[in-house]
């Protein structure tokens, strides 16, 4: 009998691990290691999602025009030109399979979401690390690696795992120097952390090589939905919506999505939360003297002196019940990303730190 054999390269793609969520033994447990929103869903989203249980019988849109609708309204966006997906990693997935394939390139940063490149190997493209600089996204080493072969290249802004933010001016220039074969996605799952930043919606109004894409999964606190959307020219969403799946986000996704979208107060609230208690958390761990770069996002970056300290700080975190997320597999072997949780838990992991300084110390 013949063996079944997968296409050439997808045993070479290593499985994404996703952030902790429990501790062996340990009840009371603190997640900070997936970038959630701490005060969970807007009650309208909520109250959606009691009310879709109705009609669950019922298949859902295959055109997503009410979300599609809502979002365009919000972000001043031309509707035709949205497609919605099970999180943005969808969208990802859907231009690596639209747009690459064997003998292409995908070159996404050093410290760049581990998707990029897993969706790259899926599609058969050889995928391309380019070295960021002070965990940075660096335009001119990007333009520097693309070669004939290059088709996309991904960057998000604000970065995770960094938290670090190139201005537009900077992104625009990216664009403008990209070889003509190739696209810039801009990954925005943390675009609206930034204040007065559109994710690169008005760079795509007047170039056609600029896709955007969004996610629900952080500040609108629906990551057990899975719902993200990308926005481009008609030409490419018209190509993408020709590899999605009719039923691909369920009726209950849609409507979550919708109601969180309309409740700008609760939005408005989680924001200024946000920004507070990361100001607050980035300068209490510089206080304890761990490196802390400015974060434009829902989440900061400790670095330690050495990878043996983080691993040694991160250990001591889950005794008192912390779920931080190490980020070795990012290339940032002496570093925790560590989430913006509510008042309660920054100043928990920050009082659990400074123990664990002062013990080593």
């Amino acid at each position: 009998m013949t063996r079944m054999e997968p296409q050439p390269g997808i045993m070479d793609i290593a499985l994404y691990v996703g952030g902790a969520s429990q501790i062996a033994g340990v009840s009371d447990v603190v997640k900070l290691s997936s970038n959630e929103n701490p005060f969970g869903p807007s009650p309208a989203a909520i109250a959606a999602v009691e009310r879709s249980a109705r009609t669950l019988h019922r298949y859902p849109s295959t055109d997503h025009a009410s979300l599609r609708a809502a979002l365009a309204e919000v972000h001043g966006l031309d509707a035709a030109r949205i497609i919605c997906g099970v999180g943005s990693d969808e969208i990802i997935h859907f231009l690596c399979q639209a747009y690459a394939g064997p003998g292409d390139e995908v070159l996404y940063t050093q410290h760049g979401f581990a998707m990029y490149r897993i969706s790259a190997m899926a599609a058969g493209a050889t995928p391309v690390e380019v070295a960021e600089r002070d965990r940075t996204v660096h335009v001119d080493a990007i333009l520097a690696a693309c070669t004939e072969h290059t088709r996309l290249v991904f960057i998000a802004n604000p970065a995770n795992p960094t938290g670090t933010f190139i201005q537009l001016g900077e992104v625009e220039r990216l664009a403008e120097g990209l070889p003509e074969q190739c696209l810039l996605v801009l990954d925005g799952a943390y675009a609206e952390f930034e204040e007065g930043y559109d994710g690169g919606a008005a760079l795509i109004e007047h170039r056609d090589n600029v896709v955007m894409t969004r996610t629900f999964s952080k500040l609108y606190g629906l990551g057990g939905l899975r719902v993200g959307w990308g926005y481009a020219s008609r030409d490419i969403i018209d190509v993408l919506n020709r590899v999605r799946g009719p039923f691909n986000l369920s009726s209950t996704a849609l409507e979550a999505a919708e109601a969180a979208l309309g409740d700008h107060a609760y939005v408005e609230k989680c924001l200024a939360e946000n920004a507070k208690m990361r100001s607050w958390l980035t300068e209490a761990l510089r206080g304890l003297g761990i490196g802390v770069d400015d974060s434009h996002a829902n989440f900061v970056l400790a670095r330690f002196s050495d990878p043996a300290e983080a691993d040694a700080c991160e250990a001591h975190l889950k005794t008192q019940g912390l779920i931080v997320r190490k980020v070795a597999g990012y290339k940032l072997p002496e570093a925790l990303r560590i989430t913006v949780g509510d008042e309660s838990a920054c100043r928990r992991v920050v009082h659990a730190i400074g123990q664990f300084k002062a013990v080593a110390e």
